[in-house]
C-alpha cells in the first residue's frame, strides 16, 4: 500500500482531487479548476496549484459543494478504502430527493413563468 499512496511534501491540486476520487476523471479536476469552481484556502486555485497536509479545498462538482481537508496528500489514484483516509470531509450533507424535487422544471421554449405560476413555484417552496 505504501507504493499506491505516495506521501510527498506537495501534490498538484487536480492530481489529488483526481486521486482521492472526488471527480471521476483528472481533466475533468483541471476543468473544475479553471472554471473556477476548485479553492484552496479560500483562493481559486489553478491545477498546478500545490496543496499539502492542512490545506482546505473546496470543490463545486455534480451540483453539491465538497469541502475537504487535505489530511495526505496523493499523487498516484488510490482504492476508496485508502482515499477516505487521505481526507477530512466537511462536506454539507447531499440534498434529499425531496428537497431535489422542489426545483420545478419548465419545458423548453415555454417562455417565463406568468405571475400566476410564479405564485404558485414560491407557494410550493414554502417562501
Amino acid at each position: 500500500m505504501a507504493e499506491e499512496a505516495t506521501e510527498t511534501g506537495t501534490v498538484r491540486v487536480d492530481a489529488w482531487i483526481w486521486s482521492v476520487r472526488l471527480t471521476k476523471t483528472r481533466s475533468t479536476a483541471a476543468t473544475a479548476c479553471r472554471a473556477g469552481h476548485v479553492k484552496v484556502n479560500g483562493d481559486r486555485a489553478k491545477p498546478a496549484q500545490p496543496v499539502r497536509a492542512g490545506d482546505e479545498v473546496r470543490l463545486f462538482h455534480a451540483g453539491r459543494e465538497r469541502i475537504v481537508v487535505v489530511r495526505r496528500p496523493v499523487s498516484k489514484r488510490v482504492g476508496a478504502p485508502v482515499a477516505a483516509e487521505c481526507f477530512i470531509d466537511n462536506s454539507p450533507p447531499p440534498p434529499t430527493p425531496v428537497e431535489a424535487a422542489v426545483v420545478g422544471i419548465r419545458d423548453r421554449g415555454a417562455g417565463r413563468p406568468t405571475k400566476r405560476e410564479r405564485r404558485e413555484i414560491e407557494s410550493l417552496r414554502g417562501h
